[in-house]
């Protein structure tokens, strides 16, 4: 028997997306290890706490469970900053946890450079000032989004309570008038892995969702087969 992959999760309190959207992807390849860190509004403000209070010790936890790789499952707090801060927080765990770290945001970013849209919508559960910090990623990312918008929930329970069909509508409100050619759905805690299929059937683009990106970033990590929703993603072909 070969030791199955042990993939450390870090995660802010409230969410509870994450991690069922891992189990039902990874379940069967890997063994999952949590460790939280304390938010319960998603705000500039309490993210920036959670990262300073409790992001070092959560990582030195998760380090006792010996994992081979390590998930920092939240895409806004990735985003407060430049990429360099989004980078920062990778190495901050990799040196703490003794392990490799994925950070949501540069999952996300890996996508898009294969499938390499010209014209990305990105479409968030935040209030505006955490959806323009995602916007101003993907911008200096070199995906300047043609349309940016988010639900305005700061509560993260209330985030994780909104459903797929909701998710859905949402994106087909806002895209009305724009022909994006790409889009991203932006927050471990929104449901958003099972409006992935149900949106490219309805617009025939890619989209890319945050879980969906960190699960296939930990199959290429691991050179493990993880397609999670994959073939949702073809390349753009861009005109």
């Amino acid at each position: 028997m070969t030791k199955p992959l042990h993939v450390g999760l870090i995660v802010p309190s409230s969410n509870t997306v994450m991690e069922p959207d891992f189990h039902r992807q990874l379940g069967q390849v890997a063994i999952l290890s949590t460790t939280r860190i304390f938010l319960e509004s998603v705000t500039r403000e309490a993210e920036t706490r959670m990262l300073e209070d409790d992001l070092p010790r959560a990582a030195e936890l998760i380090r006792t469970t010996a994992p081979d790789l390590v998930v920092f499952g939240c895409t806004s707090a990735g985003a407060l900053g430049t990429l360099a801060h989004d980078t920062a927080i990778g190495s901050k765990i990799e040196k703490l946890a003794g392990a490799p770290a994925i950070t949501v945001l540069h999952a996300v970013l890996s996508q898009l450079r294969v499938i390499g849209p010209r014209k990305l919508a990105v479409f968030t559960p935040y209030i505006p000032d955490l959806t323009s910090g995602v916007a101003s990623s993907l911008a200096e990312a070199g995906f300047p989004p043609l349309k940016a918008a988010g639900m305005g929930i700061q509560v993260n329970l209330d985030i994780g309570r909104v459903t797929a069909a909701e998710i859905v509508d949402f994106v087909e409100s806002q895209i009305e008038g724009t022909t994006p050619d790409c889009i991203f759905l932006s927050c471990t805690n929104w449901r958003a892995i099972e409006a992935i299929e149900p949106l490219h059937r309805k617009l025939g683009i890619p989209v890319v969702s945050s879980n969906q990106a960190a699960i296939v970033a930990v199959g290429q990590v691991s050179g493990l087969p993880i397609k999670a929703d994959s073939s949702a993603l073809p390349a753009c072909s861009g005109d």
